[in-house]
């Protein structure tokens, strides 16, 4: 489950930094008057339209990638293993006998005063 997880986790750094570097290699919407008067993108690798469609979709390739791992990052956080009981079966917790249990007045003869402590006056606790 670590190397599962640690696995994700290397996914998702690798997709944000993709991200940040395609946004910033992405052009504004103002940047297509200046490709329109001879600034060299219409010779560029993809064309003059040709890179905004390429990075565009690999950005929102790369934005779904790490939207989906963060979804399992989250799901896997937070995951609860059950403790298991292996060959054994069922584990069933002890019960824990505490000293008033043996003190009650229904495991006290019927003729014998309990022996438990009074009850402090009110006068006795702090203000």
């Amino acid at each position: 489950m670590l190397f599962f997880k640690t696995l994700i986790i290397v996914v998702q750094l690798l997709s944000a930094l993709g991200v940040i570097g395609l946004v910033l290699l992405q052009h504004g919407k103002g940047a297509d008057m200046g490709a329109a008067f001879g600034s060299g993108a219409s010779g560029s690798l993809f064309g003059a339209t040709g890179s905004a469609n390429f990075l565009s979709r690999t950005t929102a390739v790369l934005a779904t990638i790490f939207f989906v791992t963060t979804l399992a990052l989250t799901y896997l956080g937070s995951y609860k293993s059950r403790p298991s009981a292996g060959v054994l079966g069922s584990i069933t917790a002890p019960v824990a006998s505490s000293p008033a249990a043996a003190s009650s007045p229904a495991s006290t003869p019927a003729g014998q005063a309990s022996a438990a402590a009074p009850a402090p006056s009110s006068s006795a606790v702090p203000k």
